[in-house]
C-alpha cells in the first residue's frame, strides 16, 4: 500500500512500525457546535483509511480528540450562560450522534484536552528544561528559532512563513512566530493549576501530549484537514520533536477543501452548513458515500445535484443486493457445478482486485468505487431469472458486495433478516388474490396501504417482489 506523506511530497511505501498494529491519530472537532460538512471530509476519510487497515489485518490503534477548551468554546458558554464543560459536554454528545449517522467508527481512545493537563504541563516543563520555551507573566511560548526543522512540513523556512502567516502582536514575545503553549487566566476563564500559574493549555500542545500518551512517541500516521498543515501540525511537530528528540509523525496524511456550489464555505457567504443541516434532505450514508467519490486529497464541490447523483449510485448498489436476496430465494441451493459460474466467480473477484488495487494506491475510494460499479453491472447483466444461477454463486456476489461496502462504511441498511411480519404477509396474499380475481382497485389499494408503511411491491414473472425501504 502506499499513500501520499505531506512531510516528504510523495507515495511512499506504507509499512508500520510494528508489523502488526498501526498507530494513528487523527485532529478532532472543537466541540462548541455541530460539526460542518468541511469537519465531515477528514473524519468519513480516515475512518476509511482505518478500515482499509483493518480490513487488510492490521491491528489499529486509532486516537480522535476533543477540544474542550479553547477561545470559541469559552465565547459559546458564555453567549449562552453555562460552562465550558456543560458545552463540551452537549456537543460531543450530539458529535456521536452525526458520527454514529455517517458509519464512523469510535476511536480507540477518543482523549478530551482538560482531562490530559497533567500530560500538557509534563511536555511544557521538558520544553523549557531544554530551551525550546520560555515564560512570560504566566504565558508560556515555544521558541521556533530554536528548532531548526520548523517548516519542513508545510516546506518553507522560518522567514517566508512569517511573511505569509496572520500573526497576533505580542512584544513580550522573542519573535512574531513564536506561539502559545499556556496562557495565563483572564478573569472568568476556566483555569488550571501550572508551575507557572493558574491557566490553560495552548491549542496546539493539546495534540503533542495526548498522541504521546496514548500512541508513544513516534506514531505511524497523523492525519487531518489541509488548512492543518499550517499552523497547528507545523507547531505539533516541533513541540514533538524537540521534547522527545525523535521523529513524530512517520506518515501526515491531509484531505483537500470543500466547495459548496463552487464557492469557498464560509460563514459570510450563506454556504456554511452542519452535517445536521443536511441531513434534513438527505440521508446520512448519502453524504458518506458522496464524500468518497472523489480521492481525498483532491478538493470536492459540494452541491444538492452532486448529493442527488450521490444518492441514485447508492440506492443502485442497493438494489442490486436486493434483488440478489430475492433471487436466492428462488434459487435452488447447492452449489453451482456450471462452468460458466466458475468463470462468473471468477471475474467478480476481479473486480474485488481492483477494489483492493484502488485503495493501495493512496486510498483511491473513487476508483474503489468505480469497481463496484462495474461488480455490480455486471452481476445486473450476468444473473437474472431466467438463467437459473445457483444459490451459491448468487450468495457469493451478494457477500462480496457486502463486503466491500463493509470497508468503505456504506450498505450499513442491508437487512439480512428481513422477516416479513404476519400482518403484512396476510395482505400481500389479499392483494395477490385481488389480482388473481382481476379486482384491481383493491389491488392498488392494498398497495398504496403497504407503501405508506414503508414496504414496496413489484410485480414480476417469479412472483411478488417485496423491497422494505429502508430508514
Amino acid at each position: 500500500m502506499k499513500l501520499y506523506n505531506t512531510l516528504t511530497r510523495k507515495k511512499e511505501e506504507f509499512k508500520p512500525l510494528d508489523e502488526k498494529e498501526v498507530k494513528m491519530y487523527s485532529c478532532g472537532p472543537t466541540v462548541y457546535n455541530y460539526f460542518h460538512i468541511g469537519n465531515a471530509r477528514p473524519f468519513i476519510i480516515f475512518d476509511t483509511l482505518r478500515r482499509y487497515l483493518e480490513y487488510r489485518g492490521y491491528n489499529v490503534k486509532f486516537v480522535q480528540n476533543f477540544t474542550d477548551i479553547d477561545d470559541k468554546m469559552i465565547k459559546r458558554a458564555n453567549e449562552e450562560g453555562i460552562t465550558v464543560k456543560e458545552l463540551a459536554e452537549k456537543f460531543i454528545k450530539e458529535y456521536f450522534v452525526d458520527a454514529e449517522g455517517l458509519g464512523i467508527k469510535k476511536a480507540t481512545v477518543h482523549p478530551r484536552a482538560t482531562e490530559n493537563i497533567d500530560a500538557i504541563i509534563g511536555i511544557i516543563s521538558t520544553l523549557i528544561d531544554k530551551g525550546f520555551a520560555y515564560v512570560v507573566d504566566g504565558d508560556v511560548y515555544f521558541d521556533t528559532k530554536k528548532f531548526e526543522d520548523y517548516g519542513k512540513l508545510s516546506h518553507q523556512n522560518l522567514d517566508d512563513l512569517e511573511k505569509g502567516a496572520r500573526i497576533d502582536i505580542d512584544e513580550r514575545k522573542r519573535d512574531p512566530m513564536d506561539f502559545a503553549l499556556w496562557k495565563a487566566q483572564k478573569p472568568g476563564e476556566p483555569a488550571w493549576d501550572s508551575p507557572w500559574g493558574k491557566g490553560r493549555p495552548g491549542w496546539h500542545i493539546e495534540c503533542s501530549a495526548m498522541a504521546n500518551r496514548y500512541l508513544g512517541e513516534t506514531i505511524d500516521i497523523h492525519s487531518g484537514g489541509q488548512d492543518l498543515i499550517f499552523p497547528h501540525h507545523e507547531n505539533e511537530i516541533a513541540q514533538s520533536e524537540a521534547a522527545n528528540g525523535k521523529p513524530f509523525a512517520r506518515f501526515w496524511l491531509h484531505n483537500g477543501f470543500i466547495n459548496v456550489n463552487n464557492e469557498k464555505m464560509s460563514k459570510s457567504a450563506g454556504n456554511f452548513f452542519t452535517v445536521r443541516d443536511i441531513v434534513q434532505k438527505f440521508d446520512y450514508e448519502v453524504i458518506r458515500f458522496f464524500m468518497l467519490s472523489a480521492h481525498y486529497r483532491s478538493p470536492i464541490n459540494f452541491s444538492q445535484e452532486l448529493l442527488t447523483q450521490a444518492e441514485n449510485g447508492l440506492e443502485r448498489i442497493y438494489n442490486c443486493i436486493e434483488n440478489l436476496k430475492y433471487l436466492a430465494e428462488k434459487a435452488a441451493s447447492g452449489e453451482g457445478t456450471q462452468e460458466d459460474e466458475a468463470k462468473l466467480k471468477e471475474r467478480m473477484l476481479g473486480y474485488k482486485q481492483k477494489f483492493i488495487d484502488a485503495m493501495d494506491d493512496d486510498l483511491n475510494t473513487a476508483d474503489a468505487i468505480a469497481a463496484i460499479f462495474e461488480l455490480v453491472k455486471d452481476i445486473n447483466s450476468s444473473i437474472k431469472p431466467e438463467m437459473n444461477i445457483s444459490k451459491d454463486t448468487i450468495v457469493f456476489c451478494s457477500d462480496l458486495l457486502k463486503e466491500l461496502g463493509g470497508v468503505l462504511g456504506i450498505l450499513r441498511k442491508v437487512k439480512d433478516d428481513d422477516t416479513i411480519p404476519p400482518e403484512i404477509q396476510e395482505l400481500i396474499e389479499r392483494r395477490q388474490q385481488a389480482r388473481k380475481e382481476k379486482n384491481w382497485a383493491l389491488a392498488d389499494e392494498i398497495r398504496d396501504k403497504l407503501k405508506g408503511m414503508g414496504i414496496i411491491l413489484e410485480d414480476t414473472p417469479q412472483g411478488v417482489k417485496v423491497k422494505m425501504e429502508r430508514n
